[in-house]
């Protein structure tokens, strides 16, 4: 053979590789990632949702594909975002940072598989038609985070008892606000303690909310369950230590970055579960027949250092109960 015909030969060889490959990487099943939140400070949730997805003998980039839409906290783009993957194609719709995902999906399609992991009520939002029995083409993990906000009242008000009126953080803007301020407001009710409802819905919002907090001389402050509040995380934290505002939150993460106490699921759980439960979706599997999931598993997290610096003596009996004390 020729050296021309011979470099030929291998030319086409290497156009016909890539032409399969590139038709291979077309052929991979395409997952649509809609989240209400940042990807940063999501990054080790998302990882979660990868390692479920793997269980399942999914790997992103080698045989299949996500697509990723972040609203960053502008809830009212969850409608726009959901309705791009539709428009993509995608063979399942993974949704997290609260319901509020799931619910602007399942507006946009009934018949893409649909599958999320936030706090509230499933079936009161209209996501499924019972736990064990989804029905239609929603299911997930519902970490039940708004409905322990009475919980973690009570747990702030044993850390703080002092505290005759405690601050509840919110954002209106989210679909849950509601219902969660409901809650603590029952239970304040319940206990005799006065509570401050303060709104934030923005970035730009939280110094005037803690002078607020200051002006009105709150003992403690309760954070609600919120991916925006989560994507803040660290802003809120140094304002809770600058006004020296004993606060509590639900998840873990607040307590390993600095805040003082927490309460809720582990976060991850979540993730990976849906990651899980997606692979099993592209292997055939019907939401209708997998049950809504929840957790396995509460923590109660203290940051001592944290409790030093306010002041704080955390009582024995909440200590003996923690599952982690951050020294």
């Amino acid at each position: 053979m020729k050296r021309r015909e011979f470099i030929t030969l291998l030319g086409g060889a290497g156009a016909a590789w890539s032409l399969a490959a590139s038709a291979q990487q077309r052929a991979f099943p395409v997952i649509g990632f809609l989240h209400s939140g940042q990807p940063v400070p999501f990054a080790p949730m998302v990882a979660a949702f990868r390692e479920g997805l793997s269980g399942t003998g999914y790997v992103e980039g080698r045989n299949v594909t996500i697509e990723y839409r972040w609203a960053e906290g502008n809830y009212d783009r969850l409608p726009e975002l959901a309705n791009d993957l539709v428009r993509r194609g995608v063979a399942v719709i993974a949704t997290a940072g609260g319901l509020g995902p799931a619910v602007a999906a399942k507006r946009t399609t009934t018949t893409i598989p649909i599958v999320f992991t936030g706090g509230g009520d499933p079936v009161e939002l209209g996501l499924v038609v019972s736990f064990n029995r989804p029905g239609g083409n929603a299911t997930g993990f519902s970490n039940v985070s708004i409905t322990m906000e009475a919980k973690r009242l009570e747990i702030l008000r044993e850390l703080v008892p002092t505290a005759r009126l405690v601050g509840y953080l919110t954002n209106p803007s989210r679909r849950e606000a509601e219902n969660q301020v409901k809650e603590v407001q029952d239970a304040a009710r319940s206990v005799g303690q006065e509570i401050f409802v303060v709104n934030v819905s923005s970035e730009r919002e939280f110094e005037a909310a803690f002078a607020a907090l200051v002006e009105r001389r709150a003992g403690a402050l309760h954070v609600a369950t919120d991916p925006f509040f989560n994507s803040r995380r660290d802003q809120i934290i140094a304002l809770a230590a600058r006004h020296k505002i004993p606060a509590m939150f639900a998840f873990r993460e607040y307590a390993v970055a600095g805040g003082l106490v927490t309460y809720g699921a582990v976060i991850a759980e979540g993730y990976t579960q849906i990651g899980m439960y997606t692979g099993q979706i592209l292997k055939g599997a019907k939401p209708a027949d997998l049950p809504v999931l929840q957790p396995t598993k509460f923590e109660l997290v203290i940051n001592a250092k944290t409790a030093k610096a306010l002041g704080l003596e955390v009582p024995p009996t909440l200590l003996a109960r923690a599952d982690e004390v951050i020294e």
